[in-house]
């Protein structure tokens, strides 16, 4: 599995595209800054694409020539910058020149700012708009507030109509009907109010979690250094999820969660599994192979590596055999709902089908983005407690956002139906919201 392409080659191999670049903004021909330096034109072309390496008084003459510091030839982009560059670029596939992402932020690193900026927001919107249609579909407390708000609007419509209707009413019962009709409304309004504040979320920030494992997810997003802590052998894990904060149905989650990734690093602890990763380019049938250890546990792990230690990004997802996410990691671009409803054609769900048996797939999402991933998926049975009971599947999936081209067009699928564009999809159970399918 190829993750790192040309785009994470060292900087100081562009560091002649930079002189290039410099050179022709200044208007000066390769003739004349070789024959300043002291060079042929021929051999400072050669150093211009990258062919010859630079450095010493050669590169203080240019940088002299250029009438610019030595280091902003030579040093790089924040690193930062150019991975989240590298990460919205990569979205619209080939369209874009990705390998190319250093150079433009090292030209024009306010405009990169404001590429990074605008692929920030676009993302926590369509997370927003996946976390609002989950609740419009499956949350028992937005299902009973739309019913009182349909009640509300039925029993002032029916007051209504009694009284533009053809009977004649006395007065007594025109003013009982006006009474119901003041009385709906207020509980309309009232309704209307609440419905209104559980939808709203602050501009431009994630809709807040709703069911515990949500709730898990988001304190272990907030808190990498609790991924630390759980590598320790001597782990407490009471005391841990005490000092989360977090209770009740929680607090449970985050045990067994907590429980499974501790299990997984004292099988695999990061000073071989880390080593073994980069040699083995973090494939996960080589490395379950080499540790002799279950698919699913590579995955997990592979998953839980961070990216501020030089790992690619990679999210995880795994459910049980009614297809509902116990627990992800999502990635930009990649998250699956909570309750339900997730597109079938997704590799996590096909794995079910197979059980045991490992999946890699290359799928594609819809949209002008068109996001590319590559899975890892397998469905495992859990510990048998007596005979002849019936299998509990638990099937994971490691997620590798923006794969290299393979041999197959990628699979299309989506998040779920009611924001997936597709049209010709078999697998299809209702119609998009038209309006938010678009968007999208």
């Amino acid at each position: 599995m190829k993750l790192l392409g040309d785009s994470h080659l060292p900087s100081r191999r562009l560091t002649g595209a930079r002189i290039r670049e410099r050179r022709l903004d200044l208007g000066l021909r390769q003739s004349a800054v070789a024959q300043e330096v002291g060079i042929s034109p021929s051999y400072l072309n050669l150093i211009e694409h990258n062919r010859r390496r630079i450095g010493g008084k050669l590169l203080r003459d240019l940088a002299n020539v250029l009438r610019v510091d030595p280091g902003q030839l030579t040093d790089g982009a924040d690193t930062d910058l150019l991975d989240r560059m590298r990460a919205a670029a990569s979205a619209l596939g080939e369209q874009v020149e990705v390998a190319r992402a250093e150079e433009f932020a090292a030209r024009f690193p306010g405009w990169s700012a404001l590429v990074v900026e605008q692929s920030r927001r676009l993302s926590v919107l369509e997370d927003r708009v996946r976390v609002l249609t989950d609740r419009l579909a499956y949350d028992p407390q937005l299902a009973a507030s739309l019913h009182e708000v349909i009640s509300a609007v039925t029993a002032i419509r029916s007051s209504s109509s009694i009284l533009v209707g053809p009977e004649t009413l006395d007065a007594d019962w025109q003013r009982r009907f006006h009474q119901n009709i003041h009385d709906d409304s207020l509980r309309l309004a009232k309704n209307s109010e609440a419905l209104i504040a559980y939808l709203e979320a602050p501009e431009l920030e994630p809709a807040g979690s709703f069911t515990p494992v949500e709730e898990v997810e988001a304190y272990l997003s907030a808190r990498p250094d609790a991924f630390a802590a759980l590598e320790a052998p001597d782990l407490n894990l009471k005391k841990f999820v005490s000092k989360s904060g977090l209770r009740g149905a929680a607090a449970r989650a985050l045990g067994r969660i907590s429980a499974v990734y501790h299990g997984d690093a004292q099988v695999l602890p990061l000073e071989t599994f880390v080593p073994a990763c980069r040699a083995l380019d973090y494939d996960p049938a080589r490395l379950a192979l080499k540790f002799g250890v279950d698919f699913a546990v590579v995955l997990r792990r592979l998953a839980s590596l961070q990216t501020a230690d030089g790992h690619p990004p990679m999210g995880l997802a795994i459910c049980d055999a009614s297809g509902t996410i116990a627990f992800q990691k999502p990635l930009p671009g990649f998250g699956l709902p909570h309750a339900g409803g997730a597109c079938p054609l997704w590799p996590i769900f096909g794995a079910m089908a197979r059980p045991s048996q490992p999946l890699c797939v290359d799928v594609a999402l819809p949209g002008a983005n068109a996001s590319r991933f590559l899975c890892y998926a397998i469905a495992e049975p859990g510990p048998v407690s007596r005979f002849d009971a019936p299998p509990v599947l638990q099937s994971t999936m490691l997620v590798v956002p923006d794969p290299p081209p393979g041999d197959l067009p990628a699979l299309p699928v989506g998040v779920t139906c009611r924001i997936c564009p597709r049209d010709n999809c078999n697998s299809r159970r209702e119609p998009a919201m038209t309006g938010v399918a678009l968007q999208l």
